[in-house]
């Protein structure tokens, strides 16, 4: 599912798998989150990087909805809302 969002829509998802084990014991997650604390808050700081903001039309400062917006060297273009 996370591809086909990816690709289709604006939605960017991730899973974060952090052991084999899909259902740890509830005694184990505090040792799981000591383990991975740092990486993880590291990681969700992340997703201020990046473009952000309205596309507006410059006569009428009106939102343009469905505008694509295209970066260079990234080959995934982004529809407004």
């Amino acid at each position: 599912m996370n591809d086909f969002s990816y690709l289709h829509t604006n939605c960017f998802e991730i899973t974060v798998e952090l052991s084999c084990d899909k259902f740890p014991h509830a005694s184990e997650l505090p040792a799981e989150w000591e383990n991975n604390r740092e990486s993880l808050l590291l990681y969700m700081e992340q997703v201020h990087r990046g473009i952000k903001g309205v596309v507006r039309d410059g006569d009428t400062e009106q939102g343009i909805a469905n505008a694509i917006i295209s970066v260079d060297g990234i080959n995934h273009d982004v529809r407004t809302g």
